[in-house]
């Protein structure tokens, strides 16, 4: 069964994110014929300070 472990920056609206484990979950199914009740998606959010990119914080970058 397909597990899916997206990381990403906090911020995003429930809609956003039940939008993206929609559009996910049908991919899988779509390209790998996996069943969709066996799909698994788990989003881990991040906050911007605790994400870097090049040396820098997120937090760091946006001020």
């Amino acid at each position: 069964m397909p597990f899916i472990n997206v990381k990403m920056m906090a911020g995003r609206s429930t809609e956003q994110k039940r939008a993206l484990v929609e559009a996910l979950t049908q991919a899988i199914v779509d390209t790998c014929d996996a069943p969709r009740e066996g799909t698994t998606v788990v989003l881990e959010e991040c906050e911007r300070e605790n994400w870097a990119r090049g040396g820098v914080l997120v937090a760091d970058r946006q001020q």
